[in-house]
């Protein structure tokens, strides 16, 4: 029972949640979830009727197997600094081995890619260059201060385009709706550089920054759509909860405050993804993607966020 719990540790069961939550809003960006009969092609429209949950089904599975994977050998690759730094994770502890957690994460990663291969080769392409970019991010770019954060919101920029891939004709259409999570997340990255010594307050300025960009250009795609008012009660209840532990952070910036901010910000993923499926009108997938946010805060709780 105890290695059971330690690998669902190395997976974080709540991140996984999100990045779920990633690939929902992707297919509601693509309008998946539209009436197929005014808003697909003839052959979409057959592969809708007959199969309609099984795209769903293999992109979710898919995103499951590449986050867990990612997450899974950036523990591998960090073993040695966990050891000084986070004796208790999984791996520094000995309760699971290197070989064993790097095989775990081999095999996410294989599901991903065979998941996704199995509905698509266009989801394929963004599920393989999703692990490649997790891969870069884990051994080489973890570090750096400027590629590290970027390098992390790029994974999730392709996240929110492997749910797009739903519908592979409007990846042209929205392919630059990546830039906003990779700002997002990139700025999550930046802040959490000073989860274990303390951080600088410049930089918690910085990533506020950055969420108040975020959060403007949803408002901007929300007002070109028509569903500003919808969109407003997402992006509200996601400002609140990523801005209220990171001014705790700004005041007193040491470890477990910033630690704090992380973990909201990670969480909020959640309702960020509800917003943007309610700024293309998709109001009851948004409410679906909510209910997601109570499963990941009560995963939060018994299994570590960062």
């Amino acid at each position: 029972m105890n290695k059971l719990i330690g690998y669902l540790r190395l997976m974080r069961p709540a991140n996984v949640v999100t990045a779920v939550a990633d690939v929902l809003a992707g297919m509601a960006i693509a309008g998946y979830f539209f009436d197929p009969k005014y808003y697909f092609s003839a052959s979409e429209h057959m592969q809708v009727q007959g199969n309609f949950l099984l795209p769903v089904m293999l992109l979710v599975i898919s995103t499951i197997g590449l986050y867990s994977g990612g997450i899974i050998l950036n523990d591998v690759f960090d073993a040695e600094l966990d050891a000084k730094e986070r004796p208790e994770r999984p791996i520094p502890s000995g309760l699971i081995s290197k070989k064993a957690a790097t095989i775990f994460g081999g095999i996410f990663f294989f599901i991903g890619i065979f998941a996704a291969g199995l509905y698509s080769k266009e989801s394929q392409y963004l599920a393989a260059s999703i692990m490649i970019c997790c891969l870069v991010y884990d051994k080489m770019l973890k570090h750096h201060a400027v590629f590290g954060p970027l390098n992390m919101g790029l994974c999730r920029g392709l996240n929110l385009l492997l749910g797009v891939s739903i519908l592979n004709s409007e990846l042209l259409n929205w392919w630059f709706l990546a830039l906003v999570p990779i700002i997002y997340i990139a700025s999550i990255t930046m802040i959490s550089r000073g989860e274990v010594h303390g951080g600088s307050k410049k930089m918690l300025y910085f990533g506020g920054l950055l969420y108040l960009i975020v959060i403007a250009s949803i408002v901007a795609l929300a007002i070109y759509k028509g569903n500003i008012i919808t969109s407003l009660i997402f992006l509200l209840a996601f400002a609140f909860m990523i801005f209220r532990p990171l001014w705790k952070a700004i005041q007193n910036p040491v470890g477990p405050n910033i630690g704090k901010a992380v973990k909201g910000g990670v969480i909020a993923l959640i309702l960020m993804n509800a917003a943007w499926a309610s700024a293309f009108g998709i109001w009851h997938v948004a409410i679906f993607i909510v209910i997601l946010l109570p499963v990941s805060i009560l995963l939060s709780k018994a299994f570590a966020v960062t």
